[in-house]
């Protein structure tokens, strides 16, 4: 199989699947709708355009740097006949400083044509909202001939030496993988795209299962939080 890795790093992201009215809230690491909508203004698609070919890619996603949960919120006027009406505040959730490897395994001439699309995006890129431009190092790591899982396992780990400073000798990064037919312990979540379009998005369900996690050695990393993991502490 063919995997197409992603490098998801930047100064702020949003993955939201179940934002409603004034919360638009983000989940812990990017959604699968996320990603393939990113995948589908590089190749220039419009929202009304068909992603069953995107949507049928298996996903997953390494947690090389857990971002931290900040909030925002936004006002609005609406002006028209008559005097200005004040808009409900609208609150706005992100993971700042945070660092994933993200993963699509499907048809190598897919991929072939996605990778190229990153490179040159048609539309600009962003990481689950507008405001959250990638960083300057890109979005893609290339083409790997791996299963999905074995190319997130064996990726270079993203974080940064400020990050692996604060973390023990040995880390571990959290995987989360869209579960095959019949697998036990899975997730639920309602986060395969449908339809991107403005009149009605539409998202369908998928189940995921977080796989053993991915053991790091850290050089940079304190030693003294390894001693206190050893003993069953923080």
């Amino acid at each position: 199989m063919t995997v197409l890795l992603l490098r998801l790093d930047g100064p702020l992201q949003a993955w939201g699947d179940a934002s409603r009215f004034v919360k638009r809230h983000t989940r812990t690491e990017p959604t699968k709708s996320g990603v393939i909508g990113l995948l589908a203004a590089a190749q220039g698609r419009r929202r009304t355009d068909p992603i069953e070919d995107l949507a049928a890619l298996r996903f997953g996603v390494r947690v090389d740097q857990r971002g931290r949960l900040v909030r925002d919120f936004q006002t609005a006027i609406r002006r028209g006949p008559g005097k200005p009406e004040s808009m409900p505040l609208s609150y706005r959730y992100y993971l700042a400083d945070a660092a994933f490897v993200a993963g699509v395994e499907g048809d190598r001439s897919l991929l072939e044509g996605l990778a190229a699309a990153i490179e040159s995006p048609v539309f600009p890129l962003y990481l689950g909202r507008r405001a959250c431009p990638p960083s300057e190092h890109g979005v893609s790591l290339g083409l790997h001939e791996a299963d999905l899982e074995e190319a997130l396992r064996t990726a270079d780990w993203l974080a940064r030496p400020w990050y692996r400073r604060q973390q023990g000798r040995t880390v571990h990064l959290e995987l989360v993988l869209d579960a095959a037919p019949g697998e036990q312990d899975t997730e639920t979540v309602r986060d395969v795209p449908i339809s991107f379009s403005p009149v009605r998005r539409e998202y369908g369900w998928r189940d995921v299962r977080r796989a053993q996690p991915v053991e790091m050695d850290n050089p940079q990393g304190r030693s003294d939080l390894d001693f206190f993991a050893a003993l069953g502490g923080v």
